[in-house]
């Protein structure tokens, strides 16, 4: 398959943004060695997508595996494609080591100078217990892929921890044998504008789009199922609250598609949910009651690759270890109101737009969004180029003082650290006497406890800016919700 891979505009152009995963998939197919890429992240971040989309379906070969299916069943499938492809009469293969010996078969058949593209998708799923597809899989590309210059095998899969554990960490034949890894992010708050406006129609204020990014996050398969014919809160209804609505049932699957145990890790982010500001992992076996071992510390490392929980550290406390919180818009909204609310009120967020317990959700949201924005913050206080760590503090209260926390500082190489206060708001935030009083407390706490000589400034990130008045003057600065649209 010969073909010059920027010719297909069309099919390139229907992908939104992923500027620099396309052209390190075109660097890979321009190269004149043969190469074995990785394509993982989040589940229904759009890795097949960009894959298909990119080669505009046009492989040599292609399998997709699915977890529901035995060995047997997936060798079958590998037959099918393999048949369909060569168009030549095969057995079907009875072990994985076959079916490579065939597929060996089948590329050697090519000639030199053109450009072979080999497209495994969801492979994690074609490994199933005993089966030796990754051994299999090994002494293929070792013994024939990695030789043939004109062959690009791409490798997708959403068990990030698979592919972790079988290609980053392998200690056999695999070890350190990619030549490309190409980890997949959720969109950022300016890439899901143009989604929805370029594939959707959908022309909203920042704050709807705000406020639909910590429902849904930045994952295109669900912002996909969004309708311009409604607004934000009915298409929220609509996808959560209405009886076989499209994501009402999606907690479970992605669980379950993703871990062995699924209930297990269920537990450990619910256990972070319920405390906003994070766990240590003895907070955690404490809460969850599961056992201090390797298959415990091994969970924690999955949900990390997969993308639904962050690890943090204090400020200036390296002895309390390391934090873990969970970051996952999709699973904090489900286990907040989905949980217990399906098929009760099919339009619960509608009728909740005014609700006390909404404004709190968002308020407490936008926090996580802002940290997930945090070069843009930095753009805006034009300390991008400046060395800097990001951390969080807290305090509790003793017989000397009351209990503090501040939830994002930027620790800078400067001298300077940025205490950020998030609000997210409907109009101009006023910062009111009590409000002042509070901030004059955290920043004193802080400076007392931690012994900082570094200068500390007030930075307001907020919806719509700080309303000018008696206290506004404490915000040495802003950032605005348009601050956090921008591209980065």
């Amino acid at each position: 398959m010969l073909f010059n891979l920027y010719n297909i505009s069309m099919s390139k152009e229907l992908i939104i943004s992923r500027e620099y995963e396309k052209q390190q998939l075109q660097d890979c197919y321009d190269s004149k060695e043969s190469q074995l890429v990785l394509v993982y992240g989040r589940r229904r971040v759009g890795k097949s997508f960009l894959v298909n989309q990119f080669f505009n379906d046009r492989f040599d070969f292609k399998l997709v595996g699915d977890y529901r299916l035995t060995k047997e069943e997936q060798l079958y499938n590998f037959y099918d494609e393999l048949k369909r492809q060569s168009g030549k009469n095969i057995d079907i293969p009875k072990t994985w080591r076959e079916a490579f010996f065939l597929l060996r078969d089948y590329l050697d058949e090519f000639k030199d100078n053109e450009k072979h593209i080999v497209f495994f998708d969801e492979m994690p799923w074609l490994d199933n217990q005993k089966s030796g597809f990754i051994q299999a899989f090994e002494y293929f590309w070792n013994s024939f892929g990695a030789s043939k210059n004109n062959l690009m095998l791409i490798v997708c899969g959403s068990a990030t921890s698979w592919l972790v554990d079988n290609f980053d960490h392998n200690k056999g034949g695999l070890f350190n044998r990619q030549n490309c890894r190409i980890y997949l992010e959720a969109f950022n708050l300016y890439e899901t504008k143009k989604f929805l406006v370029e594939k959707k129609g959908i022309e909203w204020s920042h704050y709807d789009i705000c406020e639909c990014y910590m429902i849904l996050g930045g994952i295109p398969y669900y912002l996909n199922m969004l309708s311009k014919n409604m607004s934000p809160s009915q298409n929220i209804d609509n996808l959560f609250f209405k009886k076989r609505g499209a994501l009402w049932d999606e907690f479970d699957n992605l669980y379950k598609t993703l871990f062995s145990k699924s209930e297990n890790y269920i537990k450990i982010v619910e256990a972070l949910f319920k405390k906003k500001i994070g766990l240590t992992k003895n907070e955690l076996l404490h809460e969850t009651r599961l056992s201090n071992n390797s298959a415990f510390t091994k969970m924690l490392k999955n949900l990390e690759d997969s993308g639904f929980i962050r690890t943090y550290r204090y400020f200036g406390n390296k002895k309390r270890g390391t934090f873990y919180q969970l970051s996952d818009y999709f699973t904090m909204f489900y286990l907040k109101y989905v949980k217990d609310n399906y098929g009760k009120d099919e339009e619960f967020w509608t009728h909740h737009l005014d609700n006390p317990s909404r404004r709190v959700w968002a308020g407490l949201t936008f926090e996580q969004l802002c940290k997930d924005h945090i070069k843009q913050i930095k753009k805006k206080l034009s300390i991008g180029g400046i060395s800097s760590e990001v951390s969080a503090w807290s305090i509790s209260a003793t017989d000397e003082h009351d209990g503090a926390q501040i939830d994002l500082l930027i620790d800078r190489r400067d001298r300077i650290i940025n205490a950020c206060e998030m609000k997210f708001s409907e109009n101009t935030f006023e910062i009111t006497k009590e409000y002042d009083e509070n901030l004059r407390h955290k920043v004193s706490v802080f400076k007392e406890i931690t012994e900082t000589k570094k200068a500390v400034q007030l930075v307001m990130v907020t919806t719509y800016g700080v309303k000018k008045n008696m206290y506004s003057s404490r915000v040495q600065n802003e950032v605005t919700m348009d601050d956090l649209f921008e591209r980065v």
